[in-house]
């Protein structure tokens, strides 16, 4: 199986901002960690802070791999061309957020590429991501 996983702003940031919110360990660790789990997968990774760089990557990997999992981060609230990009491609995504974003301020209660994404894990740390794998093995 061959999945990507899509970060989008400030999730470069892992281990170090708002740890009491994201944690203290850093993506790079983490994904060590899921790519040892599941060796006989391809889990490629990508981050970016900007927006149009997101979408190229969902272009170019959204009719090549098994599944994206995408945290657009701030941009699940706002990116009306991120969840165009989602709409537009074969590759099932599944939308991540490490924190319970419906327990966090109102203007993350809404999620404008959830209705694109094969479904949504959130509120389980970076095990959330891990959940997302499981989600494409089990198909």
């Amino acid at each position: 199986m061959k999945i990507i996983i899509i970060n989008g702003p400030n999730l470069n940031l892992l281990g170090k901002r708002e740890p009491e919110i994201y944690g203290k360990q850093s993506f790079e660790s983490f994904l060590k960690k899921l790519r040892n789990l599941y060796p006989n997968d391809i889990i490629e990774y990508f981050q970016s802070n900007i927006e149009g760089e997101i979408i190229d990557a969902i272009h170019k990997t959204g009719f090549l791999y098994d599944g994206i999992i995408l945290n657009a981060g701030g941009y699940s609230h706002t990116s009306v061309s991120i969840a165009d990009a989602i709409k537009a491609v074969r590759s099932p995504v599944v939308e991540v957020h490490i924190s319970n974003v419906m327990s966090r301020e109102p203007v993350r209660h809404v999620s404008l590429i959830s209705q694109y994404a094969k479904g949504s894990i959130m509120g389980f740390g970076l095990d959330s991501y891990r959940l997302a794998v499981e989600s494409f093995k089990r198909d």
